[in-house]
């Protein structure tokens, strides 16, 4: 079942900073000049449903297990296109709007890659 889907349309200049971090940020298009420097951005951001703890996050051709959802994530993804993606394989989101993943290595993401929540 698709989730949620979007492509990315543009890169901010500082937004691979946080790879090293295990993190990425997204935001819909519109995002205040700020913060867009910091962003992935991307066009769209209607959920199909709520994002849970097991889903599956593929960004490109990369796939992670869903391990925490924070509270905020799925108003803010549905109204803002803005979470924070975490590769720390946290049980419990550090912030509510974390959506935390596995553990691992973040793919380097580039301008027309596909992000998508799918659950089986």
């Amino acid at each position: 079942m698709n989730i949620y889907t979007t492509v990315v349309t543009k890169l901010g200049p500082s937004a691979s900073d946080f790879l090293a971090d295990k993190m990425l940020i997204l935001f819909k298009n519109n995002a205040p000049e700020e913060l867009a420097e910091f962003c992935i951005l991307h066009e769209e951001n209607k959920l199909n449903d709520q994002i849970q703890a097991g889903d599956t996050l593929s960004i490109a051709d990369t796939s992670f297990q869903i391990t925490a959802v924070g509270s905020a994530v799925n108003k803010n993804l549905d109204s803002l296109g803005h979470i924070t993606i975490k590769a720390d394989g946290a049980t419990e989101a550090e912030l509510p709007g974390t959506l935390s993943i596995e553990d691992g290595e973040l793919p380097e993401v580039n301008t027309g890659d596909s992000i998508t929540v799918t659950r089986k």
